[in-house]
């Protein structure tokens, strides 16, 4: 069973050892845990619902409230505080296009706004109810989750949008393929979710982002189906794959997706490499970037990350010896740990771990093997857990990530963990911040930066905290140079520092994109665009 209010399945938990806690203790002082609304007080402050009957609609509040927000820290707090200041109306759940058509004249007929909602793990706030006086409609599609076709030749797929990751790949591989997307939400997010937001998986140097994966598609708009044919490549006039993606709703509903398949890889293996400083392993991240020696993923962790990981592990005899071994090899306090990724034939892998050791080798990197590679690999869907364990204890875990080009990189990461620790000192409280580059291209990579601070056990407090730390991360990312999201869309969260990117004709140009394929303003209002209706 899924958490109404934290992540993932009630039966799997991720504790915090001792040493882990006396570390975030002594950075940012004990936390206590604050009291939770039951579930029963969260349904029971949900208003009457307000839609007319349908078939495909429940309107039940415990199925509202399951459906009724995301992921992101403001929606933690909502569930966790019982705040729940809107939820939909109404919760559908269709299973092919035509039921979707069915919603969308429904919709037009009662002027009823519809959130479409695959997995509900943004953390962006692109699931809260913002009918602005108007009725809302959330729109389930994880009943659309069957692979419709397989053409081996071709080596593409079609599945129903609202696939989960692990179904996905779980009838792909019965056939010997997989599409190899892995974001760390992979588990509970949806392929549809994964398109309309321009989602980035862990092995993405391999495999792309989304956006080389989505092939065609179905998008059920209000003014009508748009079908998008899968071509290797076409000249002719705009890309129609482009307007879906990063869409967030605001067209229709994504239905089907087409998407670019490989044979299931006959080897992988993660490697761990230690630099005695950021500068050096960024240089040597830079260096394979750009060199492209065939690898499935880079990712560093600055030294406070680095140091984190390491406190977080317990073992504390073993990570003694393994500091000690690695200070006799010039890797000492400011130790930074990069993770390197291979798949596909071995003898393609051992001549890419090669390659890239010999970058490493030439910036005093420490190849330490794969066993801290295979940690990581066992736990990558599992970190995400941790949220609810600092809940327990009193912290809260936010993430902020931009990507920015090379030359801007160090400053960006910088830039954006002062900001986070200045908005928390204005009010009192010390912030434990660290970053990572887990995206890498030959022009830059992304940076991604986690902030973990003590909860005041009040509602509109801890709102507060997190408004103040959100709103100054957000402008030294504009500030730098860097995109507004790198791989987690816009949402509500976003949206008031989009122009910044865009422009204010790139905006205008959107938002009459989205005139045409809804002349009412039903969809997803207020998300992307912060224009409300």
């Amino acid at each position: 069973m899924r958490r109404w209010n934290g992540w993932g399945d009630e039966a799997i938990d991720y504790p915090l050892n001792a040493d882990a806690l006396a570390f975030l203790a002594s950075r940012i002082g004990r936390g206590q845990a604050p009291t939770d609304a039951s579930f029963e007080q969260a349904c029971a402050a949900l208003g009457s619902s307000r839609l007319p009957p349908h078939r495909l609609i429940d309107t039940r509040p415990a199925i509202r409230l399951r459906n009724a927000l995301g992921q992101s820290l403001p929606d933690w707090l909502r569930l966790r505080y019982g705040r729940i200041d809107a939820a939909p109306d109404g919760v559908a759940f269709p299973e092919n296009g035509a039921d979707v058509r069915e919603l969308l004249a429904y919709a037009a007929e009662h002027g009823v706004a519809l959130i479409p909602h695959g997995g509900g793990t943004s953390v962006a706030g692109h699931l809260t109810a913002q009918g602005h006086g108007r009725p809302v409609l959330s729109v389930n599609t994880t009943r659309m989750s069957r692979m419709l076709g397989l053409d081996k030749e071709a080596q593409l797929a079609t599945f129903g949008a609202g696939v989960f990751g692990p179904d996905l790949e779980a009838q792909l591989r019965a056939h010997g393929y997989i599409l190899g997307h892995y974001p760390q939400s992979f588990e509970y997010s949806t392929l549809g979710g994964w398109i309309i937001t321009r989602s980035s998986g862990q092995q993405s140097l391999r495999y792309g982002r989304i956006e080389q994966m989505f092939a065609g598609g179905t998008v059920e708009t209000p003014v009508g189906s748009l079908h998008i044919p899968a071509f290797p490549a076409s000249a002719a006039g705009t890309d129609l794959r482009e307007m879906v993606l990063g869409s967030e709703g605001r067209m229709g509903i994504l239905t089907e997706a087409t998407v670019r398949v490989t044979p299931v890889p006959a080897f992988e293996a993660f490697h761990a490499v230690f630099f005695p400083d950021w500068e050096s392993g960024e240089r040597a991240m830079r260096k394979m970037a750009q060199a492209r020696p065939g690898l499935s993923m880079l990712r560093l962790s600055n030294a406070v990350e680095t140091e984190t990981m390491l406190a977080q592990a317990g073992r504390r005899t073993a990570v003694s010896l393994l500091e000690g071994w690695l200070r006799l090899r010039g890797c000492g306090e400011e130790k930074c740990m990069l993770l390197l990724g291979l798949s596909g034939r071995r003898t393609q892998a051992k001549a890419a771990l090669r390659t890239a050791l010999a970058f490493c080798r030439s910036e005093r990197g420490v190849h330490l093997g794969r066993k801290l590679g295979e940690k990581w690999q066992h736990g990558r869907f599992r970190n995400v857990y941790l949220r609810n364990t600092a809940w327990i204890h009193g912290y809260a875990i936010d993430t902020v990530e931009t990507a920015a080009d090379w030359p801007r990189v160090s400053t960006m990461m910088r830039a954006v963990e002062a900001a986070g620790r200045e908005a928390l000192a204005a009010q009192g409280e010390r912030v434990h911040c660290y970053t990572h580059l887990s995206h890498v291209y030959a022009q830059g990579a992304s940076v991604y930066t986690t902030f973990i601070f003590r909860l005041a056990g009040n509602f509109e407090q801890d709102l507060a905290r997190w408004r103040a730390m959100k709103h100054a991360v957000s402008l030294a990312i504009v500030e730098n140079g860097g995109t507004i999201s790198h791989q987690h869309g816009v949402g509500s969260d976003h949206a008031p520092y989009l122009e910044a990117e865009k422009g204010a004709e790139g905006v205008a140009a959107m938002q009459a994109l989205f005139r045409h394929f809804d002349p009412e303003r039903l969809m997803n209002p207020g998300k992307l665009l912060g224009d409300g209706r």
